[in-house]
């Protein structure tokens, strides 16, 4: 057993007291230190995601970005197989052809392997996976001394699995969770990023928020104490600023002290303007909005997302557009209308309190977690699981900001849902446009795909035309 954790395949890995020693000995700060200095500041950390196949060639990439961008957090992507505990495959692909897995496969390579790559780069590493049972890769990551670790039960479930119970997920994690508890007693502290961007494009705020905040207290109770709460940008700078405040209260609010939750940003996550120019601006407004939101992460975006997997110049001009933004350089003379935000926090923040009270005021909490989603009281828009029932279906308002065309089984109260209907039939005074053709507007996002990726227009609902305020 490593840190409350049972696997089979644990025997030849150090133990629990030689990773405590590993990690405090590699003089290095932890991601967590990175993460807390970053609020204080009020300057995000900044990581791209990043990750192959081979050894040689992750190394590469790691040496390659910290050399010419500097990030102050790096990422170890996991393949496929790995996240779906398919160890065998990614082996022999490993062995065959490396450079046909869309991501580092740490469990084949081992932990030796993820301690070289940790030794090669200053920055502290981050694992991003997508895994509903990460088990044996959080122990090799423990055991490789990376010290962040995304994901949780549900959200690294739901989006990503077709038939993965819940049940298993969550237990799943909770282990996780527990060892992170252990490992926070000997003195190192796991930063246990969630993944709240969900399936991310339309996502609306407050079912995002609430799945990361119902991990979150999850995790607590196993002892983590530092928590990345993500939200993924959905295009309104209004509503984007006011989801990443929302998170910092709700947090506090519910964790009592127990941990802290640390509000962080995906960069824009939907469909990618093709011109490099728009693409630029994108990522630029991801940084403002990171700033203004007081988050203390930025997932970096590139102006290569609309074309396939960036390459590393991309991800170095990705990492640069955004510390423009975070860097003070532009001024402070502008920003988002400060009583729009707070009207939208307000919002967002009894949204979520009416998601998640249903839940708390039952015994278990994972048992709680697993029959609100098996009654439709919590759900996942556009999910591939079975155990969703998929049919909430967002929408966006005239100015572009993510609203319920259809809330579900949401428990949301009469006034929270005539709110919500009042932003969606409200007329834009810029275009004069409403948003009555809510599942026309949908399409529009999705159809982007399958257009030859052609660019929308504004008029067909583009998912690019973000709209700041």
């Amino acid at each position: 057993m490593f840190a409350g954790i049972e696997t089979p395949r644990l025997r030849g890995l150090p133990d629990m007291d030689e990773c405590v020693s590993y990690v405090k000995h590699l003089g290095k700060p932890t991601s967590a230190r990175l993460i807390e200095n970053a609020v204080h500041t009020g300057r995000p950390v900044l990581q791209p995601r990043c990750g192959v196949g081979g050894q040689k060639e992750m190394l590469r990439l790691l040496r390659t970005l910290e050399e010419q961008a500097a990030p102050e957090m790096l990422s170890l992507t996991i393949d496929s197989h790995t996240r779906l505990l398919r160890f065998t495959e990614a082996s022999r692909i490993l062995r065959s052809d490396p450079s046909r897995l869309n991501g580092y496969p740490l469990v084949s390579h081992g932990w030796r392997r993820g301690r070289e790559l940790n030794e090669s780069v200053r920055a502290p590493l981050e694992v991003r996976h997508g895994s509903p049972d990460a088990r044996e890769l959080f122990v090799t990551a423990i055991a490789s001394g990376i010290t962040a670790f995304e994901g949780g039960g549900v959200s690294y479930n739901l989006p990503y699995a077709k038939d993965v119970p819940l049940e298993h997920s969550l237990r799943a994690w909770q282990e996780v969770d527990r060892a992170c508890g252990l490992l926070a007693r000997r003195g190192v502290v796991v930063e246990r990023e969630l993944f709240g961007t969900l399936t991310a494009v339309l996502m609306p705020p407050s079912i995002s928020i609430a799945v990361s905040l119902l991990e979150a207290l999850a995790a607590a109770d196993e002892g983590v104490t530092c928590l990345t709460v993500p939200y993924p940008q959905g295009g309104n700078a209004v509503q984007d600023v006011a989801a990443l405040r929302a998170i910092a209260i709700l947090g506090e609010r519910h964790l009592g002290g127990r941990a802290t939750a640390y509000p962080a940003l995906h960069q824009f996550m939907g469909a990618f303007p093709r011109d490099p120019a728009q693409a630029d601006a994108l990522i630029l407004l991801g940084g403002l909005v990171a700033v203004w939101g007081g988050a203390a992460k930025v997932v970096v975006k590139t102006n290569q997302e609309a074309f396939g997997i960036p390459n590393v110049a991309a991800n170095v001009r990705g990492l640069g557009t955004t510390r423009v933004a975070v860097s003070g350089y532009l001024g402070g003379g502008f920003g988002v209308p400060e009583d729009a935000v707070a009207e939208e926090t307000h919002w967002i923040c009894r949204e979520v309190e009416e998601l998640v009270e249903p839940v708390l005021q039952g015994g278990d909490l994972l048992s709680g977690i697993n029959e609100a989603f098996r009654a439709g009281r919590l759900d996942v828009p556009f999910s591939a699981s079975v155990h969703a029932h998929n049919v909430v279906l967002p929408c966006r308002d005239p100015w572009g900001a993510i609203r319920f065309a259809d809330p579900g089984r949401l428990p949301f109260s009469t006034e929270t849902l005539h709110r919500n209907n009042r932003t969606i039939e409200r007329r834009s005074p810029r275009t004069g446009a409403s948003a009555t053709d809510l599942v026309g507007a949908i399409q529009a996002d999705i159809e982007y795909f399958s257009a030859g990726l052609r660019q929308p227009s504004r008029k067909e609902g583009n998912a690019c035309s973000i709209t700041c305020w």
